[in-house]
């Protein structure tokens, strides 16, 4: 079973920037971070495959960047010029292909992301 360990997260100020990690405790294909701000949904913000180019969510597009440490498990989120809408739990997951139609994710527990006005 995949234990994914999460860091990084608090509070900062509109503007500033932050970043997040993810170590997973073996090699995994897909690496990435969901958030969820009160009252909605769990979105995507940004994953990485291996061997594929990042996917990011239209809203974090030029300010977030996403990247891997291969060596290490880890994927990381730099978030740069937050704004009070980016506040919300950051969930990283780490997924494992099981078979040609399968897949096994495994989450973090979260980590709280709060930009102030």
């Amino acid at each position: 079973q995949v234990r994914v360990a999460e860091s990084g997260g608090g509070l900062v100020q509109a503007g500033g920037s932050m970043r997040l990690s993810c170590t997973a405790s073996e090699t995994v294909t897909v690496m990435g971070w969901y958030r969820q701000a009160p009252g909605k949904e769990r979105e995507l913000v940004a994953s990485i495959r291996t061997g594929f180019s990042p996917d990011y969510a239209e809203a974090v597009k030029g300010r977030f960047t996403i990247s891997r440490d291969y060596a290490k498990s880890t994927v990381y989120l730099q978030m740069n010029s937050l704004k009070p809408e980016d506040t919300a739990v950051y969930y990283c997951h780490a997924d494992v292909e099981i078979n040609d139609s399968s897949w096994s994710r495994t989450w973090g527990q979260g980590t709280q992301v709060i930009v102030s006005s």
